[in-house]
């Protein structure tokens, strides 16, 4: 019984944050996920990469958000531009309600000067939502003086399984390897998620600003290598509906070793402080993350943990036509 009334207050209290908030999950090494941050990121690295995500939100919360993402990206001279492909895959209220979303992305490169390089990109999206109805139970079902569950007088949706064709598009900027700006739109057909017939629930647009600096202390800003001490400031900020998100911190990074700082606040109130170490070589990168909660949801939560890992097959189809764009990693 204590069972499922916590599955059922775990279900409402995120159906309310999807419903009124309309928020996708947010990242907290968004480097270390570059299409999901921004498509326009697809084949920045110029060879091929895979990167490997994982967010738990809120474990001490039972049954809480849990998601998982994938991706691959390569520059291809021939179509002048990098193609990537990424899957999501969000776990709500122990599988209560599950989302999955399969991208299929297109970046076009231009080297406008010897040092500017821009990308813009186009990404379509198939997306899927369920909802687990049998693992539900609602407030009439649970009888005060006994506790016995009886049966619900709610009816069960027309619709438990919905798909939907999404687009979204990006563009980025970058100086000399070291400077760089992005702008991502998701959700431009703003897709009905509503599983009963007649009452509209479209998923709100996602606007996300990004931008920041790698400074190289041997190489200056012309570049970077990981083998040097070097810093990169960052700022971010994302937008989906009445939510407003601002993420402000530093990547440090001391070879073989980078460490994260970062403040995230949602406007209302201050969300969490986030402290990230990653380990790198020269062809693979693991990061771990944890968000401390600071809002009123305190601490309590369990603040989230992120794992990262990154594969870059370096010079196996390398372009000798583009600069990389040296963003962050993690």
């Amino acid at each position: 019984m204590k069972t499922k009334r916590t599955t059922f207050m775990i279900f409402i209290f995120l159906a309310a944050m999807l419903r009124s908030q309309a928020q996708d999950v947010i990242y907290s090494q968004f480097y270390a996920n570059p299409l999901y941050l921004n498509p326009a990121l697809a084949g920045a690295k110029l060879d091929q990469r895979i990167t490997l995500n994982y967010r738990n939100q809120w474990p001490s919360i039972r049954q809480g958000y849990v998601s998982y993402s994938a991706s691959w990206d390569q520059q291809v001279d021939k179509i002048s531009g990098g193609l990537g492909v990424m899957v999501n895959s969000d776990i709500m209220g122990g599988g209560i309600y599950n989302r999955f979303c399969g991208s299929g992305i297109y970046s076009y490169r231009a080297q406008a000067t010897r040092h500017i390089v821009l990308n813009a990109a186009i990404q379509a999206t198939y997306m899927q939502y369920k909802l687990d109805w049998n693992k539900l139970v609602f407030g009439d079902q649970i009888d005060i003086r006994t506790g016995n569950v009886e049966s619900t007088r709610e009816y069960v949706p027309e619709k438990l399984s919905i798909g939907n064709l999404d687009f979204s598009a990006g563009i980025l900027g970058g100086y000399k390897e070291s400077l760089y700006f992005g702008i991502a739109v998701n959700h431009l057909t703003r897709p009905d998620i509503a599983f009963y017939e007649g009452n509209a629930n479209r998923v709100p647009m996602r606007w996300t600003v990004h931008s920041g600096i790698l400074i190289d202390f041997r190489q200056g800003m012309d570049g970077e290598d990981i083998r040097n001490f070097s810093i990169s400031p960052n700022v971010i900020y994302v937008q989906q509906g009445k939510f407003r998100q601002l993420n402000m911190g530093m990547y440090i990074n001391k070879f073989p070793f980078v460490m994260g700082f970062w403040m995230r606040h949602n406007f209302e109130n201050p969300d969490a402080l986030i402290a990230l170490l990653g380990f790198q070589a020269k062809n693979y990168k693991i990061g771990y993350s944890y968000d401390y909660t600071i809002s009123n949801l305190t601490n309590k939560s369990g603040g989230a943990h992120e794992i990262s890992i990154a594969w870059l097959f370096l010079k196996s189809m390398s372009s000798k036509r583009y600069h990389a764009l040296e963003c962050p990693t993690f």
